[in-house]
């Protein structure tokens, strides 16, 4: 007689609302999806991540494709040189950037910078392959790694000090062109953290302070942590203007024969996707996938009970999943003989499969199976003739369910203020906070000043697109000077 495993020692130590660094450094391990590494800031990513990350690269490769961008691929390494041409630049990721000074024991005559961004290892060469108007657009993207040597506390997903991403590099010949873009692009990355991944987002603009180093404007999707009161910047698209073609003499004869500058974009979105989805959907049992993500959508588990025939009750786990296979679905079985059916249960549900179905006996009598929710825990029985369509709807109702679940806390934790004390105590309430601001970088620098403290300081998260009536007369809450628009405040990641 096998030993059947039957301990459920697969459950969380920590609790999400208790001690919530801890509850997500555990549910990315016992998941499956990360395996610490000896490298501080390094992290394995397990297949169970993979999946994820190719879905989503599947979806916007495919995107950016029908906008006519071109994959390439530059190399890792960037000399010295290069890289300090874009002054401001450079000064934004100076601290991060690792360096190669060493090959065998010999030291290198010029030490070799590892990419923390691509702009400068590409832009010398868009200078050489654009020459006139006939070249442009260039539009070209790259899914590569890139590292940033943080000093900051290193988190899986979210800070770590090499990530993949994708990152695209655009040139144009007018800003309009550039403009327009900015904002195609932006909208794909909501539709990656509301379609996909089930998390709603903010569009918006990012301050002056907080844009990105070098660049004209900066774009940007944020997603809100309810438990920790911070918000996250979930993806970037920035439009560079003409800096950086100045730097890199990227020049092109326009249709008058003139000399021109051209206008560029760059954007991106990394791993740290999958960080926000851990921390916005995982509970007290483990990680919540969303269907349109998940690796496996539907787990079949056999329950056979005491002289019951297993071998039949496998028979049906097996043609339950080649059913959904054969429709589209990514259906697996756990026939493991070696533990238990509540073992199964407790493993699945930590690896946040979102649909459990069980076939025990009973079920088999009556030409049916039992479904279980991981999001909601709801059973029902199906018949199995109308199996395919029932467990469509389920998944379809999942993926919702996720989001407007999201949507109500995120939006139960928005908190409009009008004065610097209303601020404080929303900050101190954990709030993602909507504020009237006169848009002067002294006053942002204050707020931080002000707000410093163990928790982080407080600073801008964007400037919603969608702008509320700002009422004639409305003052700046930090300052009391006339506002100029609403913009989201808060700490974040």
């Amino acid at each position: 007689m096998k030993e059947v495993k039957k301990e459920t020692g697969l459950g969380l130590t920590y609790k999400k609302d208790e001690n919530f660094g801890e509850w997500y450094s555990e549910v990315v391990v016992n998941s499956e999806m990360i395996e610490y590494y000896d490298i501080s800031g390094c992290y394995i990513l397990r297949p169970w991540t993979m999946a994820i990350w190719e879905t989503l690269e599947a979806f916007f490769d495919l995107e950016i494709k029908k906008m006519n961008v071109k994959n390439a691929y530059f190399p890792l390494f960037v000399t010295e040189n290069v890289l300090q041409k874009e002054k401001d630049h450079i000064e934004g990721f100076a601290p991060e950037v690792a360096w190669v000074t060493k090959s065998g024991q010999s030291d290198l005559e010029i030490p070799i910078a590892i990419r923390p961004t691509s702009e400068t290892v590409m832009y010398p060469y868009f200078s050489k392959w654009i020459r006139g108007h006939r070249d442009l657009p260039l539009k070209l993207n790259q899914w590569c790694n890139v590292v940033r040597w943080e000093f900051s506390h290193p988190t899986p997903f979210i800070r770590s000090r090499e990530f993949l991403w994708q990152e695209g590099h655009t040139a144009f010949a007018t800003k309009e062109e550039a403009d327009k873009e900015v904002l195609e692009i932006l909208e794909l990355y909501r539709r990656i953290y509301e379609e996909y991944l089930a998390i709603p987002v903010i569009k918006g603009k990012k301050s002056e302070l907080e844009k990105f180093a070098g660049g004209f404007y900066t774009t940007s999707v944020e997603a809100f942590i309810p438990n920790t009161g911070r918000g996250i910047q979930g993806a970037t698209s920035h439009c560079l203007g003409q800096n950086f073609a100045k730097m890199f003499e990227i020049d092109f004869e326009n249709e008058k024969g003139e000399k021109a500058k051209v206008w560029q974009n760059s954007w991106a979105y990394s791993t740290r996707t999958i960080g926000v989805m851990v921390m916005v959907h995982g509970d007290d049992k483990g990680l919540l996938l969303p269907p349109k993500v998940a690796a496996v959508q539907v787990i079949v588990v056999p329950v056979p009970y005491k002289d019951a025939d297993t071998q039949a009750i496998f028979a049906a786990c097996s043609s339950t999943v080649q059913t959904l296979q054969a429709a589209g679905f990514k259906a697996e079985h756990d026939l493991r003989e070696n533990y238990s059916p509540g073992w199964k249960y407790s493993h699945w549900e930590m690896k946040g499969v979102p649909l459990r179905i069980e076939i025990g006996p009973k079920d088999l009598a009556n030409n049916q199976v039992r479904v279980v929710r991981r999001d909601n825990g709801v059973k029902a029985d199906i018949p199995v003739a109308n199996l395919v369509e029932k467990i469509k709807d389920i998944l379809i109702s999942i993926q919702e369910n996720l989001f407007n679940t999201a949507k109500q806390k995120r939006d139960a934790s928005i908190k409009v203020v009008q004065t610097w004390d209303e601020f404080i105590a929303a900050l101190n309430d954990k709030k993602m906070i909507l504020a009237p601001w006169c848009d002067e970088e002294e006053v942002e620098k204050d707020v931080k000043t002000r707000t410093k403290g163990e928790l982080g300081a407080a600073k801008t998260l964007c400037t919603p697109f969608d702008q509320p009536r700002l009422p004639e007369g409305t003052l700046c809450f930090a300052s009391g000077k006339p506002a100029k628009k609403w913009t989201y405040w808060g700490r974040s990641y």
